[in-house]
C-alpha cells in the first residue's frame, strides 16, 4: 500500500489512522526511521527487532552458540560470575 502524506514546514507528518491501527499505534507510539539509498523505511520497534534478528540469523544460522545469551553465558563462565 502506498499513501501520500504531507510534511509540514516544521517537519511533522501524519500517519493515516488506518495504518496506525494496523501497526498497533492507534494510541500513539514510536517508529524508527531508516534511511536507505532507495528512500526511507518506517518500522515499529517490534518490526525493527524482528528485522535485526532476521539479519543476524543470516550470519549465524541455527548455531545456538552464536546467540547473545550464549556469549554472555561464556563470559560469565570465564570470569567466574
Amino acid at each position: 500500500m502506498t499513501v501520500q502524506v504531507t510534511i509540514t514546514p516544521n517537519g511533522r507528518m501524519s500517519l493515516p489512522a488506518e495504518i496506525r491501527k494496523r501497526l498497533g499505534l492507534a494510541g500513539g507510539g514510536a517508529l524508527l526511521v531508516e534511511e536507505t539509498e532507495d528512500g526511507v523505511i518506517l518500522r515499529t520497534v517490534a518490526q525493527s527487532v524482528a528485522h535485526a534478528q532476521a539479519l543476524a540469523k543470516k550470519y549465524t544460522g541455527d548455531k545456538a552458540d552464536a546467540s547473545v545469551d550464549a556469549f554472555l553465558a561464556r563470559r560469565r563462565e570465564e570470569t567466574g560470575e
